[in-house]
């Protein structure tokens, strides 16, 4: 080091080989880790594998830890058996501060080779619905209706209840109501009243193939009471079909208005 601020140019002189060198490593794993990590994601895509960039990650961690030994001794003077048995028994100090990080890269390993959970699914955990986006090194990263992105750590997926959802059951939504129950009343007619009116309120944002379904639950002092189940597309808020629904509903005479009598 003395030598470099000293007289710089006699330094690079006696060092230009361990540079040229070093340079070239660097640029020949740079190219392999792009060419590679591209390759891997499309031959991903193609295969029954989940395309997750946990199998992308370990890759290039295997290439830069290649290209780290081949420069250790030339470059640096470094015997990689040295600093292999250094890594070995700092390991297990190292393995105790890291205990929560390993335990999520191993979970993330079970939970995609056994395809418990691929980018793509939608899932419930832990009170969490949404889109899983992808598996990485420590996280699960779930996309929400709402937009929002949660991080789940890998623990914590093999730990906790997980729900896979289809796209219908995810997107349900219910609205109460309760009808007039004279007698004689023809409920599937109702029904179909509900249907129509919901339909036109709500088709643009209605799930394709699943139209709205009325069921009747129960009867009270009031009339009959029963819910709409409504499917909703994805990346519409559960509550935006709701508004819609209630607003489409709420000028039906057949509906009580005001189950409740108003004390005077």
């Amino acid at each position: 080091m003395q030598e470099l601020i000293d007289d710089p140019m006699i330094w690079l002189r006696a060092n230009s080989g361990k540079i040229f060198l070093l340079v070239i490593v660097l640029i020949v794993a740079t190219v392999a880790d792009k060419a590679i990590s591209k390759a891997m994601r499309i031959a991903l895509d193609k295969t029954e594998i989940p395309s997750a960039s946990i199998f992308v990650n370990i890759v290039r961690v295997v290439i830069w830890v290649a290209a780290a030994s081949f420069v250790l001794q030339p470059v640096f003077g470094i015997n990689p058996t040295t600093l292999m048995t250094a890594l070995g028994v700092g390991g297990i100090a190292i393995s105790f501060g890291l205990k929560d990080t390993i335990a999520n890269v191993i979970g993330g390993f079970g939970l995609m080779l056994s395809k418990v959970v691929q980018p793509g699914d939608l899932v419930t955990i832990n009170g969490i619905t949404g889109l899983v986006e992808d598996v990485t090194w420590r996280h699960t990263v779930v996309k929400e209706r709402s937009g929002n992105t949660m991080w789940i750590p890998n623990s914590v997926l093999n730990t906790a209840a997980l729900e896979k959802m289809t796209e219908s059951t995810e997107g349900m939504t219910t609205i109460a109501f309760t009808a007039r129950g004279e007698e004689g009343v023809d409920t599937t007619a109702m029904a179909q009243r509900i249907v129509n009116a919901v339909e036109a309120a709500t088709g643009d944002i209605a799930l394709p193939g699943n139209p709205p379904i009325v069921k009747f639950n129960g009867f009270t002092p009031y009339g009959i009471e029963g819910k709409v189940l409504l499917f909703t597309k994805p990346d519409v808020l559960l509550s935006t079909m709701q508004d819609r629904a209630t607003r489409a509903l709420a000028g039906e005479g057949f509906l009580v208005q005001n189950a409740a009598p108003v004390e005077e």
